[in-house]
């Protein structure tokens, strides 16, 4: 494909205000077509603008009364700062899912391309339903596949939700999976005093929570899953890494129980927890894509997830991972049948680390996106 210059909108990224999957699945997925591409990204941030590995980032500082004003702040100041490098134009503007609509909206005559990472149903279900952060939100999503002239989402079923509720048509939107890097979520270590490090039992079988503490990962599903775990395995012990608006009620259904909560941790925490921990537990309620399977694979270790999106895509039940419901008695239930054989634990873990190899390089990732891109320059002069 010949070269572009492509423009990256997103409201996160790894190299500065950075909440969640979005900030990693943007950052490497720019930074793998920049190999090709001449690829500038607009995100939020303070200081300077910087160049890492071939990726131009330009930053801006948005404000705003609550999230819909403040992303729409933020999208009018991207713009600005999008402006200064319009020179030559940009041949394609890339945004990243609901925050950067604004932006959408007024280059919209452009070639645009919208990636659903989530969507506002699946982070909150219905419990907000009537609610005006919901129904605005969800509007914003469904204004976006509107104008967006091709559309990605992460995996098939976040394709089908999208398609369902904002009534995208089937030849506008694609898959394209995310990908991964495994040697950055590798370190050799000593389990028992990564453990101890902190503060957990060097003996005991630890299992590992990573993501936001909110509804959509379901947290609180994992925490009322450990006295029926406990009575199966009485030495188990659970780590939370994340943070979020669940954090604190957690704490408090879980003091008597062996699980302590770690806040967000830098990579270099991180990543030896990872390959120290004994189980990766994932027992989201809406899981579109889930980056932590990946991590948690490229790392050996064995899976307990919810048998949703992309989980249920991408995870073969009993051979590189166990699948169970987003209930609490489903998840202590694959837990304690995991427990019952580290041996087959480590087997489903390597088998993980086969497959994230052999299907999630960010090479084949940043391939499929620039198939996407060629058919949007042929709808150009082709009907699709």
């Amino acid at each position: 494909m010949e070269s572009l210059k492509i423009a990256f909108f997103c409201w996160e990224s790894l190299y500065a205000e950075w909440v969640g999957g979005l900030a990693n699945a943007a950052t490497n997925l720019a930074e793998t077509l920049a190999h090709n591409h001449e690829v500038h990204f607009f995100t939020r941030g303070e200081g300077k603008d910087i160049e890492v590995n071939g990726v131009q980032y330009h930053y801006c500082r948005p404000s705003g009364e609550d999230i819909v004003r403040y992303c729409s702040d933020m999208s009018r100041k991207m713009l600005d700062r999008f402006d200064e490098f319009d020179a030559p134009s940009f041949d394609l503007l890339h945004f990243h899912d609901w925050h950067v609509v604004d932006a959408l909206h007024r280059l919209r005559d452009r070639e645009t391309v919208l990636t659903y990472h989530s969507t506002e149903f699946g982070r909150n279900g219905n419990r907000f339903s009537n609610g005006r952060p919901f129904t605005e939100i969800s509007r914003i999503e469904r204004y976006g596949a509107s104008i967006a002239k091709r559309i990605t989402a992460v995996s098939a079923t976040l394709r089908r939700e999208a398609m369902s509720l904002y009534g995208i048509p089937d030849w506008k939107i694609d898959v394209v999976h995310n990908g991964i890097v495994p040697e950055r979520y590798q370190a050799d270590v000593d389990p028992e005093e990564i453990k101890r490090r902190h503060g957990f039992d060097p003996d005991s079988p630890l299992i590992l929570f990573v993501g936001r503490l909110a509804w959509q990962k379901g947290p609180d599903m994992l925490v009322d899953a450990a006295p029926a775990l406990l009575r199966e395995h009485a030495d188990s012990q659970i780590a939370f890494v994340g943070d979020g608006q669940m954090r604190r009620g957690l704490e408090t259904r879980a003091r008597s129980l062996p699980v302590r909560f770690l806040g967000r941790l830098p990579d270099a925490e991180y990543v030896p927890l990872l390959n120290a921990s004994d189980i990766v537990a994932i027992p989201s309620r809406n899981e579109p894509f889930g980056l932590v399977l990946l991590e948690a694979w490229s790392a050996g270790r064995c899976v307990v997830a919810s048998d949703v999106g992309g989980l249920s895509e991408n995870i073969e039940h009993g051979t590189d991972g166990v699948k169970v419901q987003p209930r609490p008695d489903s998840i202590a239930r694959g837990l304690s049948r995991v427990a019952d054989s580290p041996e087959k634990a480590l087997a489903m873990g390597r088998e993980g680390l086969i497959k994230v190899k052999r299907e999630f390089p960010w090479s084949r990732v940043g391939a499929q996106m620039e198939g996407v891109y060629r058919r949007l320059a042929e709808c150009d002069t082709i009907p699709c």
